[in-house]
């Protein structure tokens, strides 16, 4: 065969191959399109949220100027993360090899257990800077775990219910085993995979059981209902990005949308870190029972709400060590969770507490409680090239006025928010229970198929990156 039939031969079988960071895009924008079709009231939210940003932008220059250093004001109205819950080990295997096509990774490993919800999760989301720049869209993943059921019988009951349902289309598992064969999709595949993938993820209104072992579930904990009630793992949440949660918080009432009692995560501050949550409360929707069509039998169940989200800068585990600790003497203090009995107190204990922790980027980097992305400044042209300069000079740089940092935001989640969310969401006191059950992130990379990401390990890389790239420029 000549060399141009083996070229034209190569260029039909990978020609036209789209990014996963199209697909990823395409997919992330049909599901929020859905969403607002099934739950209006999240269109309604994003009209709020791209309002509060834009009058951010507008007053505040230092924030313009941050993301747009970071290459993060170009994603910031099309944010977006999600949600759902899977019932068994193959889902979660196969849900791995579906985001890969769009290019997303496990990130973390979250143990929700100890906060009262028998789940233990992942964030699948993109690893590399300028593809979550281009497509940050993730979805925070839960497993159910069986294992923290107490009741034998039901326990054998949920693992029949979940064997005899299947959550992917026949469709959808050929494109994955195509694109892993191929190294990647066509644009006309990539959008019939989009399509196919949607179905996953999409509401159903009939309950794959009768009332009777819903109400058996939903005793045992809400979210065990959620996931094992159903044909498939409907998305419960999509988060748009908020430059001022507090604001939206207030506002939210003012559009007839209902809000949580209070904002998960630390409290406002000059520097933000980490992650900071509130929503809508879940929604109150109709829904017909196994064998009940016939009798009209209809009963109800909350599982999907709106929700927001303002991400701070990241931090390290000296950082993160710091804010648990905080949290938790903050918590032990009102006696657990904050309630809307006493949201106040808790907010005014909370914000005493955190004066702990330094509310100044330069602090931050210099304490190594929190992750930057290091740039060189006009001044580096001037420096003194008597020596070759290495990380242990970086701070010295940076006093100079050679370096100069931005926050690296941080991408990933928080257990005890995640937790927060879903009990204040799904309208119940489970989360106030506790399990016995222990962590267990072996089993659930058994289940996926692959180690996770290490969250700390990643964003050192990220912010090492950022300083090799300074230093070469300076020692060049």
């Amino acid at each position: 065969m000549s060399s141009k039939n083996i070229a034209t031969n190569f260029n039909e079988s990978t020609k036209a191959f789209v990014s996963p960071e199209y697909i990823r895009n395409r997919f992330s924008t049909i599901m929020s399109n859905m969403y607002k079709d099934e739950v209006p009231l999240y269109g309604e939210l994003l009209n709020l949220v791209h309002d509060i940003n834009n009058n951010v932008l507008s007053e505040s220059k230092e924030i313009k100027e941050q993301l747009t250093n970071t290459g993060e004001i170009t994603r910031l109205n099309m944010e977006r993360h999600g949600a759902i819950r899977l019932g068994k080990p193959q889902e979660l295997f196969t849900i791995r090899r579906l985001f890969k096509v769009m290019g997303m990774f496990p990130v973390g490993y979250y143990d929700l257990a100890p906060a009262g919800v028998p789940v233990h999760s992942t964030a699948f989301r993109a690893i590399e800077n300028t593809a979550l720049n281009q497509a940050p869209f993730r979805v925070f993943t839960s497993l159910l775990r069986l294992d923290l059921i107490d009741d034998d019988q039901l326990r054998d009951n949920v693992e029949t219910i979940l064997e005899n349902r299947t959550i992917f289309t026949e469709k959808a598992l050929q494109l994955i085993e195509k694109s892993e064969k191929e190294g990647g999709l066509n644009k006309e595949n990539a959008e019939t995979f989009v399509q196919e993938a949607l179905e996953t993820f999409r509401w159903h209104d009939t309950a794959t059981v009768d009332n009777e072992v819903y109400e058996a579930l939903l005793t045992q904990h809400r979210l065990i209902a959620d996931v094992v009630a159903f044909k498939g793992p409907h998305i419960n949440h999509l988060t748009p990005r908020s430059l001022d949660i507090d604001k939206v918080q207030a506002s939210m009432e003012a559009r007839s949308i209902p809000p949580k009692d209070n904002i998960e995560g630390p409290p406002t501050r000059k520097c933000p870190i980490l992650l900071r949550q509130t929503s809508f409360k879940a929604l109150t929707e109709k829904v017909t029972f196994k064998n009940s069509v016939e009798n009209g039998k209809t009963g109800e169940h909350k599982a999907r709400f709106g929700e927001i989200e303002q991400r701070g800068v990241a931090v390290t585990q000296k950082g993160l060590d710091l804010y648990n600790e905080l949290l938790g003497k903050t918590r032990k203090a009102i006696g657990g969770s904050p309630t809307a009995e006493n949201a106040a107190e808790y907010n005014q204990l909370l914000k005493e507490n955190f004066k702990a922790f330094p509310d100044n980027y330069n602090e931050l980097q210099l304490e190594k409680l929190a992750y930057f992305h290091y740039f060189t400044s006009n001044k580096v042209k001037s420096i003194a090239k008597n020596k070759a300069y290495t990380k242990t000079d970086v701070n010295q740089l940076l006093k100079d006025g050679y370096l100069t940092i931005e926050p690296m935001v941080y991408e990933d989640f928080l257990p005890v928010s995640a937790a927060g969310i879903f009990a204040s969401n799904l309208g119940t006191n489970d989360a106030k229970r506790e399990y016995d059950g222990s962590s267990n992130q072996s089993l659930f990379e058994k289940d996926l198929g692959e180690p996770v990401y290490k969250l700390m390990k990643w964003y050192d890389d990220m912010q090492d990156e950022t300083i090799q790239k300074c230093l070469a420029q300076i020692n060049a």
